[in-house]
């Protein structure tokens, strides 16, 4: 029996810093699509959704990152340009001084209220995480 065409899973982590400002880390893109995203990739084989979110913020960022909870699954077929992904999307916190590396070309904080461009779904990510902190 053949394997059916699925789409590819990814995970990505809305990181807040322990500041007065809950700013949070964006990654600036090195490939396409170009843009501001959150830090987050392609989950490996053989690892959990929760394992590669902890692998992909430190590879982007520099940062150990704690999770906290599930945020969301965003799987609209039309969120990545390059192919239909599916996103597990964690909240987290860090410490530290970010350092862009892997596929990050930049990595800096940003205030809620003044986020660059961002890349794929992440402006409805980051809309729904608005909507879940100000109902807490």
């Amino acid at each position: 029996m053949s394997r059916p065409e699925t789409p590819l899973l990814t995970v990505d982590v809305v990181i807040r810093l322990p500041d007065e400002d809950g700013r949070i880390v964006l990654i600036q893109r090195r490939n396409p699509p170009p843009g501001w995203a959150l830090p987050g990739g392609f989950v490996d084989v053989g690892e959990t959704v929760e394992q590669a979110a902890v692998r992909e913020v430190r590879e982007e960022t520099g940062l150990e990152v704690r999770l906290g909870e599930l945020l969301g699954v965003y799987s609209d077929p039309a969120r990545d340009p390059r192919g239909h992904t599916i996103s597990v999307v964690f909240t987290g916190e860090a410490r530290g001084t970010p350092q862009a590396g892997d596929d990050a070309g930049a990595v800096q904080a940003f205030a809620l209220d003044a986020l660059p461009e961002l890349a794929f779904d992440h402006a409805r990510i980051l809309a729904d995480y608005r909507a879940r902190r100000r109902s807490r």
